[in-house]
This record gives structure tokens, sequence and C-alpha cells, in this order.
């Protein structure tokens, strides 16, 4: 997808700007407009996973989408973006009895996150229990056997994404999934996590303060695939600012097939040669949008947060979350920007509630607070964070510094597993 939006998809209204009534004018429009890149390709994410142009091809229909996404809104209790995505899977013709099951299964899937394992170690002390969840018996054959396996999919990337596994990803492709359809369902998972401030009270009362994809040609067969396994890797225990390594538990795309449309979605040609990239190109529309998003939430450098402290969203988000690879990356450009190498690592051995001085502990918790599933942001937060001195583009940094990493966690967790750098 280019960087510049079609006509048709600008005139689409805004995702967010509905679900969260924000008026044109008002004072979160003028916020949200700051950040112009991230809110134009936010909307693009959506309209890339649910109005895609032209139509969709391979099994992962748009009433599918549908369905996952009303499943998941309801598991992060958001009532009103549930009813919003249920209204679209009417609208979509979807088969008897669905959006029943769907709502039947939300109610029986709702738990309270994160949790789930770390690989054994000094880490383990941090292990939380939580239910493994899996549709019913009852509303399995209405929903179907592909259907039910994204469902459970969606579920453990939600609350318990660290236990993702190959594993998890073998029962999708044993259910019908293709390699390149998971992609586009972690991608869809993403965005709940990376919007969920949208329908916090918070934010409410805030806003009145001062190509689509194609699936991958091996896969139209109906090719049985397997997901990678990495038997003698040696997994980091802990937490570092040390540079990983990446291992995908799905085949990437090879460099010499990447077309035009791939490279669109990299945004950046050198991003061909990471395996992580070329995995995402599978839906190079959804990546494109994303990564554009990405880029004017970290590098903007128009007011708002330091971009120390963006980093720190995001490091803490990580944290949280159990992602050992995204938190060494920001943990490392949070040392970068801010030169308190020291107090970053607390943060990562001492975990979110490291005493790290006023302003940063507000900044941690606020993160954390949009971390937890359902999200517990609120209000309070946006007091500490106002008084530790951050105006309102600031707060608004601290908020999409840690959903969208939200989203990142998700798919870096659900794809791949992190290794020790050889040492040179």
């Amino acid at each position: 997808m280019n960087a510049t939006v079609s006509s048709s998809a600008s005139a689409v209204p805004d995702v967010i700007d509905r679900l969260v009534g924000i008026a044109p004018g008002s004072h979160l429009d003028q916020i949200r407009a700051q950040r112009e890149q991230a809110r134009t390709h936010a909307q693009q994410s959506y309209l890339s996973l649910f109005a895609p142009t032209p139509p969709v091809f391979g099994h992962f229909e748009i009433a599918d989408r549908f369905a996952v996404a009303a499943f998941l809104a309801g598991l992060h209790g958001q009532a009103e973006v549930a009813h919003f995505y249920a209204d679209a899977l009417a609208g979509q013709g979807a088969r008897a009895g669905v959006a029943d099951a769907i709502s039947a299964e939300t109610k029986r899937g709702t738990a309270e996150g994160p949790y789930g394992r770390y690989p054994a170690g000094p880490l383990s002390a941090e292990d939380t229990a939580g239910p493994s969840y899996a549709v019913s018996d009852a509303q399995r054959p209405v929903l179907g056997e592909r259907l039910s396996a994204g469902l459970a999919h969606a579920h453990l990337l939600v609350f318990h994404p660290r236990d993702a596994s190959p594993a998890a990803l073998q029962s999708l492709l044993d259910a019908g999934w293709s390699s390149t359809e998971i992609v586009t369902l972690s991608q869809l998972v993403g965005p709940f996590s990376h919007s969920r401030f949208a329908s916090s009270p918070a934010c409410r009362r805030w806003r009145n303060a001062p190509s689509p994809l194609s699936i991958d040609p091996r896969n139209s067969t109906m090719t049985i695939e397997s997901a990678l396994s990495h038997p003698h890797n040696t997994h980091p225990i802990a937490f570092t600012q040390a540079q990983l390594e990446w291992l995908p538990w799905l085949e990437p795309l090879p460099e010499a097939e990447l077309t035009e449309r791939h490279f669109a979605g990299l945004v950046d040609a050198s991003r061909a040669k990471s395996p992580y990239f070329r995995l995402l190109a599978r839906d190079p529309d959804i990546l494109g949008a994303r990564t554009r998003t990405d880029k004017d939430i970290f590098y903007n450098p128009e007011a708002g947060l330091p971009r120390a402290e963006r980093e720190l969203s995001a490091a803490a988000a990580s944290r949280y979350n159990g992602c050992i690879y995204c938190a060494s990356v920001h943990a490392r450009f949070a040392s970068l920007f801010s030169q308190r190498t020291d107090d970053v690592q607390r943060l990562l051995d001492e975990g979110v509630k490291a005493d790290l001085g006023e302003r940063w502990n507000a900044i941690v918790a606020a993160s954390v607070a949009l971390s937890s599933t359902p999200s517990t942001f609120g209000q309070e937060h946006i007091e500490q964070l106002r008084a530790q001195g951050l105006d309102d583009l600031a707060i608004a940094d601290v908020i999409h510094g840690a959903a969208f990493f939200n989203w990142a966690n998700r798919l870096m967790l659900s794809l791949s597993e992190p290794q020790k750098q050889a040492a040179a």
C-alpha cells in the first residue's frame, strides 16, 4: 500500500474517531492531528484488514475477520466496539447462528491477563497461571473447525501471548489455515491491543479537556504446511539489553520472490534482508500501514514526549507482556536516548514495579495499565502523568507507544522465538 491513501479510502470515516466519538475540531481531534501519520495509517490498518481493495483471496473471508474482531473486542471488555463489529458481521451475511455463537464464546473466554510461563530459569518466579480456552462443543459445529481454531489462537494472544509456540501455530495449520492467513490473523489480533485506549473512560473524559492480500501461491493448492521449530536454540532466560537474534516459526518469503507490492509493504527496502519483515510481508498491505504508524509514533520529533520516554513506554509494555526480544530492542533505545542505562536495566531486572523516579514511574504505570487485559488505564493515570509535567500530546505519545507495543509483542511472541547472539 502506498504512503498516499486513496481518495476512496480517505472517505471512509475514521474508525477510532467513530468509536470514541471524537468530533472535528475537538481537543482530542487536535491532539490526534499532531500525529497525523499515526492517525492515517491506524485507519489504513483497519481498511487493510476489513475493507481491502480489491477483495481478499483465500479462506480468511471478511465475515470471519469480523467474527474474530467481535470476539476480540469482547475479550478486551470493549462492549461498544464489540457491538460495532457484530453489526458489521451481520452486514456480511454471516452464517446462521455465528453471531450468537461469538457472543456465547466471548462470555466463556473472558479472563484477566497477561498470564503465562517463561522459559525455565530466573523468570519462572513470574509465571502466572490462567485458563486455557477452546471453543465449546456446542458452538464448534456452528463456527466450524477453521474459525474455532482461529478464536482459540486469538484468545491465546490476548491473554497469554508468551505461551505461544510452534505447536499453537501447527494447530492452525492443521485446521486449514495457511502461513499467510496466520500472519493476517496475528495482525488482526494486534490492533485490538493497540487501540484498546479508544473505549477507555479516561479518554472519553479527556476528549473534553481544555491490495489486499493475495494468498501465497504456494499455499493455494491445499499443500500441508508445518510450523518451524528450533530444538537446539539457546533461548535467553532473562530480560537483557543485549542484541538478540530472531527465529521464525513460519517460513518467511524468500527475498528473491518479493514483488513491488511486498516492497511497498516493507516501506524500507533494506528490510527485505530481515526474516521478520519478510514473514510479515505475507500480508504487505497491513504491514505497510503498521510500519508507517510505528514511524510516526516513535520518530516524529514535533513536540510531545522525548524519544527516550517513548521507548520507555514500549520497553515497559514489553517487560509486562513478557516479550524478551521486544524489551531488549527498546530498552537499548531507552538507554541510548536517556543515558540512564542503570535505570533501564532495573526495569528489566526488577520488573514494572521498579522505582525509576516519579516521572518514569508514572510512564511505566500508565504503560502497564494499558497492557493489562482488559485495560485498567484510567483517569488517574492521566492525572499522574500531568502531575509530572506531561502535556496532552506527551500523554498521547505514552498511550501510543505502549499500545503499539501490545500489538508488536503479540506479533513477535506468536510467530517466533528469540536467540542469544553467538559470541564473536
